[in-house]
């Protein structure tokens, strides 16, 4: 679909609805703009020149967040930068995360007051789709090409290299994820101190480092500390996707966003099936499953510099955006309860999110997730074998597995697009989970290699489940330290679920490893009870409020934006998407 000037819709979103900030002595004035759909999120030719115009207009930081218009007439809010605002910015301070001046908040709120022109907001909306949506949908690839990289190396040799028996591959595959699990917490409060765009960058450059490293593995012990460094590094990758994605885009238009940027996990798993059967093809005195970790680790290392040049920090402060351009990029997401995001670690959202059943709920879904990942995606290319294909078969098997991946992800962001209205998000992640109980079930307990085969394509739908998962994180929590808080919660169910995974798969039963694949369809069947149990957490607060609300109490108003940094939980004009 494209625009009357010829250039193609970035995003076609519903944008209309009343958009409200609590000012002072004047009342709010409803912001109406017309319609759009999000389906339509492929620049086409456009992208030239989108990145022709951020070359262009690139602002400096400092004008960009500070800048007053002459005749000061914006609102005045509550607001406060607190110390990282006032402290001088010296030393080591330079290297942190700096809060939106009040300066920039005011310009917020006067711009919430008044009308966005739809054009203008299409134009930054195309912007921030080139800047940010290619480079992390690349290295997610990259990143789930890493994670199959131990997977390739079994079927190259790795196994007989190292002298691995028993247990030990297993453990290979375990300990990466107790290196996550270590690293994941202090790794995500990291995350509310330093600029995301660099941080992420650091951290993808240093597990390029050390996959590469892991070529050089001599032996058991060597390759274990390898990737338990490397399983550190990784820890950080996808809550900063999510808070990227989470702070760019609206709260509609993220699902849509991850599943851009997740389905690249499925052309990654085509893409490392290619770079499998290319590299088993060399024949030298260096082993094959070597190349590998050289070849991806290198590639993430070098993406990094992009991730670091391109990928803007926040919308304050980046160098690509004018100051009306961060204006409209917050400015737009009035309706979502997007509250400011600060550079402060608080103690009361500490508690607040060790006392929400939701956090549970969430290392909940994110564990039974994840145990048929941690074993599939280590043991995948082993049970195909056992189907009776040879070595180079099994890595061209798995591109028709990774397309899948892609369709299904796309499906899922499709309807959940088109049913947005609905607010049936959970019902559509346990309707999809069903296939995967399926497809478990149709690996454990059918004899056929086709129908085996199928039914390993079809665990692949829990992907596109994952994506929709991801965007109840960026979108249904409030106040910065709990958010980080919530997604480490998620992905330490991530890492735990990837340890234990792989124990299911039994070495004395290979190459159908039975018991591993019935545990996988339990995992997968538990996880839609989890799915379920969080639409509750959803759809009762809401009802609560939008009931409080109707009995004349404003402060439940769901039309109000606030920028203090409160959770959602204390902030009653909060409404979550279930």
């Amino acid at each position: 679909m494209r625009g009357r000037a010829g250039l193609p819709l970035f995003l076609r979103l519903p944008l209309t609805g009343p958009a409200f900030t609590p000012i002072r002595d004047q009342p709010p004035v409803p912001a109406k703009m017309q319609q759009a759909d999000a389906t339509d999120f492929i620049p086409g030719h456009a992208g030239v020149d989108a990145l022709y115009d951020i070359e262009k207009a690139k602002g400096d930081v400092l004008h960009v967040e500070n800048a007053k218009p002459a005749d000061d007439e914006r609102p005045e809010v509550a607001y406060s930068g607190g110390e990282a605002e006032t402290a001088p910015r010296t030393g080591l301070r330079k290297l942190l995360r700096r809060n939106p001046s009040l300066e920039f908040i005011r310009d917020v709120a006067a711009a919430n007051r008044t009308e966005l022109d739809p054009q203008e907001v299409k134009k930054v909306e195309r912007k921030l789709f080139w800047l940010i949506v290619p480079a992390l949908a690349v290295d997610y690839a990259f990143y789930y090409i890493d994670k199959t990289t131990l997977s390739y190396a079994a079927i190259f040799g790795i196994k007989t290299d190292l002298h691995l028996v028993g247990q030990d591959y297993s453990n290979l595959s375990s300990i990466f994820y107790l290196g996550w699990l270590a690293w994941a917490i202090p790794g995500n409060l990291l995350l509310s101190k330093f600029p995301l765009g660099r941080y992420l960058a650091i951290n993808i450059f240093l597990w390029g480092v050390f996959l590469m490293a892991q070529a050089g593995a001599k032996s058991y012990g060597a390759m274990m500390g390898l990737r338990f460094v490397s399983g550190m590094f990784e820890a950080v990758a996808d809550p900063c996707f999510v808070a990227l994605t989470g702070m760019w885009f609206t709260r509609k238009q993220q699902p849509t966003v991850i599943g851009y940027w997740y389905a690249f996990n499925g052309i990654g798993i085509a893409l490392g099936g290619l770079f499998g059967y290319g590299i088993g093809q060399i024949k030298s005195e260096l082993a094959s499953w070597r190349y590998e970790f050289l070849i991806i680790g290198a590639a993430c290392s070098l993406w990094a510099i992009v991730i670091w040049w391109f990928v803007p920090d926040a919308p304050h402060q980046s160098r690509w955006l004018t100051r009306r351009e961060a204006v409209v990029t917050m400015s737009r997401k009035r309706n979502d309860h997007h509250t400011v995001e600060k550079r402060q670690l608080r103690w009361d959202q500490v508690w607040e999110t060790a006392r929400d059943v939701k956090t549970l709920l969430l290392f909940l879904l994110g564990f039974f997730a994840n145990v048929p990942n941690g074993a599939t995606s280590n043991f995948g290319t082993l049970v195909i074998q056992g189907f009776g294909f040879s070595t180079l078969n099994v890595t061209l098997l798995q591109i028709p597995y990774g397309v899948f991946i892609a369709i299904m992800i796309f499906a899922a962001i499709y309807v959940n697009h088109v049913t947005n209205k609905m607010n049936i998000r959970t019902y559509l992640m346990a309707f999809v989970t069903c296939f995967t109980v399926i497809g478990f079930a149709m690996m454990a307990f059918t004899k056929g290699t086709a129908p085996r085969l199928i039914g390993y394509y079809l665990t692949g739908s829990s992907n596109a489940v994952f994506v929709l998962a991801l965007s109840l994180v960026s979108g249904n929590v409030g106040g910065t330290t709990k958010k980080t808080l919530a997604s480490a919660s998620i992905f330490l169910g991530v890492a735990v679920g990837n340890i234990v995974g792989p124990y299911a798969f039994l070495s004395s039963e290979a190459p159908t490893y039975r018991t591993g694949i019935i545990v996988c369809m339990v995992s997968r069947a538990c996880e839609i009870v989890v799915i379920l149990a969080l639409r509750l957490c959803f759809v009762l607060p809401n009802r609560r409020r939008d009931r409080k609300f109707a009995e004349g109490r404003l402060e439940y108003d769901p039309s109000i934006q606030v920028f203090e940094d409160i959770t959602d939980k204390r902030n009653g004009h909060f409404r979550y998407v279930a």
